[in-house]
């Protein structure tokens, strides 16, 4: 099935405008590929650790997902689906962590709206609303 997440970028060293991606995934997508899209959608160049966290806001973490330190390619919780990830308890909401140092967060909510059947001839994920400029990674 076909889900639409909302992504605003809620802190990071650059951050200067507000900046919100409504995007369709498949609901069967990891982690890791909701990493993909957001470095895709951010313009951001992939160079840097990450993390997916769950908590009440972007500085409290009660679960976290994340890549393996030992190797860059290889995830080490990252390869949980959006499936098995949502829906979160209660109060909770899944952040994404990229580049530690520049301290970039990112909310990810999984909109109301019915899940639908792909439509044919269709690339997911895809970027289907923009609100603000591109990011500044440096």
């Amino acid at each position: 099935m076909i889900w639409t997440l909302r992504i605003e970028c809620v802190t990071g060293r650059y951050l200067e405008h507000e900046w919100v991606r409504l995007v369709e995934v498949d609901s069967a997508s990891s982690l890791d590929d909701l990493h993909d899209l957001i470095q895709d959608a951010a313009r951001f160049d992939r160079d840097h650790l990450f993390e997916f966290f769950v908590g009440r806001n972007c500085r409290q973490r009660a679960v976290v997902f994340n890549e393996s330190e030992d190797d860059f390619e290889e995830s080490n919780g990252c390869d949980a689906t959006l499936e098995e990830v949502f829906p979160l308890p209660k109060n909770m909401k899944l952040f994404y962590h990229f580049d530690f140092g520049d301290d970039w967060r990112f909310e990810i909510r999984k909109m109301r709206n019915k899940p639908k059947e792909p439509e044919a001839r269709v690339r997911y994920p895809r970027v289907i609303e923009a609100k603000g400029p591109k990011l500044r990674q440096y």
